[in-house]
């Protein structure tokens, strides 16, 4: 957010807020800018759209030092989703299976999104509800560390199911 401060103030008279947040009231500019130059403060302008506009006197320089150091503190704190994909197959062997199962279970543990899909192959596309078990048999492996947002759905050739994370685990 672009503030503007002390010279870059074109208006003829302003409201003033002090420094611990006081009401000082309604006053042209100059007089504004004579008592930031005493206090040794900057003159900032808060509500430019107000009538008149709002100004406070306050220490710019800190005050953006704050201002990034605000961010920097909730950018730490910000957890990025990912989405991960598990590609299983309608004619997936058993152990194949379990290493997926465990694959998905690491990615939920981790706080991420998993997209499950099967790539149906040649005249495998008329047998959809394979499919369909291998998606079930893989979500009923994996329920008691992930909620189903999209059940799955076959779109072309494909066959995919959204699941994401329990929230308490």
């Amino acid at each position: 957010m672009n503030m503007m401060i002390n010279e870059e103030i074109r208006d003829r008279e302003v409201r003033l807020i002090g420094a611990e947040g006081e009401q000082l009231g309604v006053m042209p500019l100059a007089q504004a800018m004579g008592l930031a130059e005493e206090k040794e403060l900057d003159l900032v302008k808060i509500a430019p759209t107000a009538k008149p506009p709002v100004c406070k006197l306050m220490d710019y320089g800190k005050y953006r030092y704050e201002q990034s150091k605000r961010d920097r503190e909730a950018r730490k704190n910000q957890k990025v989703i990912v989405l991960k994909e598990v590609r299983l197959s309608a004619t997936i062997e058993e152990h194949d299976m379990n290493v997926r199962v465990r694959e998905a279970i690491k990615f939920l543990q981790e706080g991420d999104k998993i997209k499950a899909s099967i790539r149906f192959r040649g005249r495998m596309v008329t047998h959809s509800e394979i499919g369909l078990q291998v998606m079930n048999s893989f979500f009923d492996r994996v329920k008691e560390y992930a909620v189903m947002d999209r059940a799955p759905a076959t779109e072309g050739r494909t066959m995919t199911m959204m699941l994401s994370p329990k929230k308490d685990k």
